[in-house]
């Protein structure tokens, strides 16, 4: 085939971008490009014009001649993908970046291809538990759901990540770090170490050093390795990804350099497609396992109305809300929750889940009214110590506990609150899990000291 034929015919090198003429190439095949002193430099088709090919350069253009000579593989960057790879850490380019035995003999795959075919997929009907009551009893993460965590710089998005990743109960965990500078790297990689987590996890990570185009490839990366594992091996897959705002920052970068029209902000026309072809890899497959998306997506200046925050609205199935130091009840939402709270959950969740709210709702509006200096009525003061403990027991970020221990703690909490008839709940949900005084007190008395 003339595309794994040698090519001299350059017509152009900008920045990192080499153009150069040759036919049946496709798009986002890998290719070689030979420079005369003798050293070699991996590339990608990033657009076709009749028989003129754009190469996005790996390790970037500098030093490279229009005499070099362009050899095309004819195919994709390709990942390995086998038990052994498990434990192991990748870069962008899909070779390891850790010290473990060689893997070179192992099968690889294509990354990319066409998205689940929608007759295999199954009704999300299973819960991830992660720990976070935040998560598990207001915004139940669900099997095979696609969702990020809105949030801004400075924020402790890789903590909150680095938690759901080693409390939560899926199979196996594939990370996909975007843009990491080391230290977020080096967190993320001894924490799954230190936890006894990294024998269920493979990590696939772009440092803010190396190549952008390799930022591109590794959510290709990751997700193409979980769905081998679903489909293949029939396991729940967790796919965690930070940040998917890099990542749209590169495509960004890479289209000024091939000289396209921005659309907003200087992002592409086609931001929402690319989003959504990564996104659409979530699913919970008819007779095997599934995949389950959790991204970071930091929102520039805390707007919701950025392009990235704003197109994955539209894709995703809603949202987690992580600012100061918090998830957000407010601003978060699960859209699938519904399929999983009574029905694989305890028969208490969706009233226990809409009191709660309802009531820290309430206390917000006392606290503003305390602020004010208006007159308090003993309600008021209910709910100010409601709000109080609502923050401390579920709110806090260090908090971690099952979601049916979450349950009975936040009746024990609205027992030390408010009177039973004040709950304006289901009579017999209260006969059957409203705590006694002793059982109300014994627990003030313990969380006393």
């Amino acid at each position: 085939m003339e595309s794994l034929q040698r090519h001299t015919n350059i017509l152009e090198i900008v920045g990192d971008l080499v153009k150069v003429r040759a036919r049946n190439v496709g798009y986002e095949d890998l290719a070689v490009i030979e420079n005369r002193d003798g050293e070699s430099s991996l590339s990608q088709v990033v657009e076709i014009k009749d028989d003129i090919v754009s190469l996005q350069i790996f390790a970037g253009g500098r030093g490279l001649s229009t005499a070099a000579t362009v050899r095309f593989l004819g195919h994709p960057m390709q990942v390995i993908y086998s038990a052994n790879i498990l434990g192991r850490v990748f870069g962008g380019s899909g070779e390891t970046m850790d010290r473990g035995p060689d893997l070179d003999g192992e099968p690889r795959i294509d990354i990319g291809g066409p998205s689940v075919n929608p007759m295999t997929r199954v009704m999300p009907h299973r819960m991830i538990h992660t720990g976070v009551p935040m998560i598990d009893l207001f915004n139940c993460l669900v099997e095979s759901q696609k969702i990020p965590i809105f949030s801004v710089a400075g924020e402790p998005y890789n903590e909150l990540l680095a938690r759901i990743a080693i409390q939560a109960d899926a199979d196996l965990i594939v990370f996909a770090g975007l843009g990491l500078i080391f230290d977020d790297y080096h967190f993320f990689r001894t924490k799954f170490e230190d936890e006894g987590n990294f024998a269920r996890t493979v990590m696939y990570v772009n440092l803010a050093s190396d190549p952008i185009v390799e930022r591109l490839l590794v959510p290709d990366m990751a997700l193409k390795v979980a769905e081998r594992f679903a489909v293949e091996e029939g396991k729940r897959v967790l796919v965690l990804m930070t940040d998917m705002t890099a990542f749209a920052d590169a495509m960004k970068e890479i289209g000024i350099a091939m000289e396209r029209v921005p659309s907003n902000r200087g992002y592409l026309g086609d931001l929402y497609t690319r989003l959504a072809q990564r996104y659409e890899r979530a699913c919970d497959y008819k007779g095997a396992g599934s995949v389950t998306i959790l991204t970071v997506t930091t929102m520039p200046g805390n707007d919701v109305t950025h392009p990235v925050p704003d197109n994955t609205g539209y894709i995703t199935e809603g949202q987690f809300y992580l600012h100061d130091r918090v998830i957000d009840p407010f601003g978060s939402l699960s859209r699938l929750k519904q399929q999983v709270i009574g029905k694989e959950t305890r028969e208490d969740h969706a009233q226990i889940m809409n009191t709660m709210i309802r009531f820290y709702s309430k206390a917000k509006e006392a606290e503003k009214k305390e602020a004010m200096a208006f007159d308090l009525t003993p309600h008021d003061h209910k709910l100010l110590r409601f709000g109080g403990l609502f923050r401390q027991r579920f709110m806090e970020f260090e908090v971690s506990m099952h979601l049916n221990d979450a349950l009975d703690l936040s009746w024990r909490t609205l027992a030390e609150c408010f009177d039973p008839e004040e709950l304006l709940m289901k009579q017999w949900l209260i006969d059957k899990y409203f705590p006694g005084p002793k059982e109300s007190d014994s627990t003030v008395k313990r969380e006393e000291p």
